[in-house]
């Protein structure tokens, strides 16, 4: 039988050190293949390049069995799934596992996260995905925590399969690893950025503006991923391709809209 297929991919680029860990803690799980942005792609969301060509080229790639098949993409996270699930792979793959993301990805963020969009373009493809993400910005962070992580919830998700139009986002809180308490199966919490922007001049006295602000959590219960993370925890939360909002169906319905234009 032959072992099973799994693509990796992320934003923060192919040589961001969290690629690096994810591959690493991955290995001896499957075939793996790593196509990846070729620089960093954070925040990118859902986009994909039309207007453009999409070059790929392949990278040197080592885990500690040796080398693996990697691929460098000029392109967004959704393209590296597009094009690595059409082109750079001989067969569909049986995972896709995205990260390990540099900072957090929860609350509305999974809106904003290339990360968690090549795992939903992945979903969309009709393929089990998982995104993780490792909740801290140090720039020595160590990302073997939330690799060792990323293993198990792989494992299962090879052995348990997920429904269609379902993955799973990750995020592992920065601490050490004797004090993550576990794992808790959350919901998407409820929060928002409240943004400035700050206006600058340029060396010709033009105005330019650079974009500023916080994060607000707007959700004090303590079933969802901002609060299992600030207790400890490692949640794990899972996200739906159906935006949906389908309590407000027949209200919407009940508004009396006309038949025609007219």
């Amino acid at each position: 039988m032959d072992k099973p297929l799994i693509l990796i991919c992320n934003d923060d680029g192919i040589d961001a050190r969290g690629i690096h860990a994810l591959a690493c803690a991955l290995d001896g799980l499957g075939e793996l293949v790593v196509v990846a942005p070729e620089s960093e792609q954070s925040a990118v969301g859902h986009s994909i390049t039309m207007r453009d060509p999409v070059r790929a080229h392949p990278v040197a790639f080592e885990v500690p069995s040796g080398p693996i098949a990697a691929f460098a993409v000029t392109g967004t996270p959704a393209d590296c799934i597009k094009l690595g699930c059409n082109r750079m792979l001989d067969r569909f793959p049986d995972l896709v596992v995205s990260g390990i993301n540099q900072g957090p990805n929860t609350a509305v963020n999974v809106l904003y996260s290339g990360t968690v969009s090549a795992a939903s373009e992945a979903c969309i493809l009709g393929l089990p995905a998982i995104a993780v993400s490792n909740c801290s910005w140090s720039a020595d962070a160590d990302f073997e925590i939330a690799g060792s992580f990323a293993r198990q919830i792989a494992e299962k998700v090879l052995s348990k399969g997920l429904p269609a139009g379902v993955l799973l986002n990750v995020n592992v809180p920065a601490t050490e690893a004797g004090d993550v308490k576990g794992i808790e199966i959350t919901r998407q919490a409820n929060a928002r950025w409240e943004e400035e922007f700050s206006p600058r001049k340029d060396p010709f006295d033009r105005t330019y503006y650079w974009l500023t602000g916080r994060f607000v959590n707007l959700d004090d219960s303590g079933d969802n991923d901002l609060a299992a993370i600030d207790r400890g925890y490692v949640s794990v939360t899972p996200l739906q391709l159906d935006l949906t909002a389908y309590d407000h169906l027949d209200t919407l319905r009940s508004w009396n809209w006309e038949s025609s234009a007219d």
